[in-house]
């Protein structure tokens, strides 16, 4: 008895600790746990020029997303989409969304991106980095101040 209470115990220990299930109880989007292995090649992040955005007072902070985005894309390739774009578009990850013209038209999108940066900048790891995104810090990015961070 005691070894089969022990044996599901870890079971549901292993269960639970797996990020892919943990992701699925939380519901948190599509992520890479880890970084690409080595020689790796990701896809390339969507040159800012060839975002086709209508003139207004978000384009330039629609095209330095893509740009910050290029400075990270192992970072992003380990962090969740909370526009859930992994469901409708299958979306591996955040990296994913700066592959094509997603990233530009997403507030989500591009806040993350920023905020990613900025963990990045103050030495966060991609684990810490996916943390706060989880929590919704991501949720506190000022997009019309966001073209300044560089």
């Amino acid at each position: 008895m005691k070894r089969l209470l022990a044996s599901l115990c870890i079971a549901f220990f292993s269960l639970y600790s797996s990020a892919q299930w943990l992701g699925k109880l939380m519901d948190i989007p599509a992520y890479h746990t880890t970084p690409p292995k080595k020689g790796e090649k990701l896809p390339p992040i969507m040159p800012a020029a060839q975002l086709n955005v209508p003139e207004s007072k978000y384009k330039a902070v629609q095209q330095h997303s893509y740009d910050i985005a290029k400075k990270i894309p192992k970072v992003l390739y380990q962090q969740p989409c909370y526009c859930y774009c992994d469901r409708s578009k299958g979306h591996a990850s955040l990296h994913s969304c700066f592959e094509s013209a997603h990233g530009g038209e997403c507030s989500t999108c591009m806040k993350e991106v920023f905020y990613s940066y900025l963990m990045t900048q103050q030495k966060k790891t991609a684990t810490q980095i996916r943390q706060g995104i989880v929590a919704g810090e991501w949720q506190s990015v000022d997009l019309e101040m966001a073209s300044t961070i560089n």
